[in-house]
């Protein structure tokens, strides 16, 4: 299967909240600084927060 990758989708996002999402996938900077079992939170934090927007997408 092959995929055409030259192709976007313009996608308005002007009435889009990502705060949610910005703030998890901010949760993601300076692993280094972190123990390894901290990762596993922030990774988890960011998992919620994207499945939480695409379920929203639909009852929007």
């Amino acid at each position: 299967m092959q995929f055409d990758t030259d192709q976007t989708a313009e996608v308005d996002t002007t009435d889009v909240d990502t705060t949610d999402i910005d703030e998890a996938i901010a949760g993601t900077e300076n692993l280094d600084t972190v123990t390894l079992t901290e990762h596993v939170a922030r990774f988890d934090a960011v998992h919620v927060a994207l499945n939480e927007a695409l379920t929203s997408i639909d009852t929007d």
